[in-house]
């Protein structure tokens, strides 16, 4: 196990390296640079120490390696559109928020999807299994966005749930109402993909020698579902966790602009729109660093599920 997660983190810094040498390449590449949008209203002087300062008018080779060193010693950058608001600043101040919408989103994905799959798995073509089968269609097609809008529309204002904004940071309770359409639009594709591989796993278990062995032994159903389906049903599941760990991250991106909530994705947006090279360079790494971290923790919770599943080879 230790020399699995040891291997695990030696790649996650070779893809960190890969992910973010290509982010400053790919930002690097598009003409001007952001203090091309203030040159009409700035002196030429001005620009001069402003370029100077942020080495923008240094070769790219080195930009990139004061760029890889200041990632190495944790320091993030500074925004350029915003002077003295460092990347390390905005990640401490939003990155609470961002998790927690994500949290929330997984947690209502995982709860809710896993009950609808395992009812359906259990319930075959009865009306929960059809029901089942229109969730899973639904949350394929409709995109998150779009989501966010029928629910803006079909609620909000109404039940003291809000449409946008966040409510107060320092009181979690108080703050739920804010999260819980943000929180709904981002969960519903995971609710959906819970529920189609939780089905799809449980049907491929019941129909084991050893579960039908457990039958033949007079095994009750609850016991039968808890001790023997379920926990073999549920590790093809955690395959899907990771991937979607990164699409909520990523629908968050957008669900944060249209809900108004004060995050690192609606950071991200603006500091596109500003074209503000560092913040972008920075919280791309960030997020890549979240989703491979989330998919180590998923390959040790295979373990934890079904310890006979072993992370390193045979000879170890």
């Amino acid at each position: 196990m230790t020399k699995y997660i040891l291997k695990r983190i030696g790649l996650m810094i070779v893809t960190l390296w890969v992910v973010a040498t290509l982010t400053f390449v790919l930002i690097n590449s598009i003409p001007g640079d952001p203090i091309m949008s203030k040159a009409r209203v700035l002196p030429e002087a001005t620009i001069k120490v402003i370029r100077e300062k942020y080495k923008l008018d240094q070769p790219m080779y080195i930009r990139y390696g004061d760029y890889i060193k200041n990632l190495v010693t944790g320091n993030m950058g500074e925004s350029i559109i915003y002077p003295g608001k460092s990347v390390n600043d905005i990640i401490k101040a939003e990155f609470p928020v961002t998790a927690r919408l994500g949290l929330q989103a997984i947690t209502f994905g995982l709860a809710i999807g896993l009950f609808l799959g395992i009812v359906a798995g259990l319930k075959r073509n009865s009306w929960i299994d059809y029901l089942v089968i229109l969730i899973a269609i639904l949350g394929v097609s409709i995109p998150s966005f779009v989501m966010a809008l029928l629910l803006q529309f079909g609620f909000g204002g109404k039940y003291g749930l809000p449409t946008v904004g966040w409510g107060s940071r320092t009181y979690f309770f108080t703050a739920f109402k804010y999260t819980l359409l943000p929180s709904l639009a981002l969960s519903f594709a995971s609710i959906a993909n819970f529920a189609r591989f939780t089905k799809s796993s449980i049907l491929d278990v019941v129909n084991q020698d050893y579960i039908l062995t457990a039958k033949a032994k007079g095994v009750s159903q609850i016991p039968l579902t808890l001790k023997h389906i379920l926990r073999n049903a549920l590790v093809p599941v955690l395959s899907v966790l990771g991937p979607r760990i990164a699409g909520v991250l990523m629908g968050s991106i957008v669900i944060e602009q249209i809900f108004a909530v004060p995050g690192i994705g609606r950071e991200l947006v603006n500091s596109i729109s500003n074209r503000d090279y560092t913040v972008i360079m920075s919280l791309t790494v960030f997020f890549a660093l979240i989703y491979i971290v989330a998919q180590l923790l998923v390959d040790i919770a295979y373990v934890i599920v079904d310890p006979k599943i072993k992370l390193t080879d045979s000879k170890e």
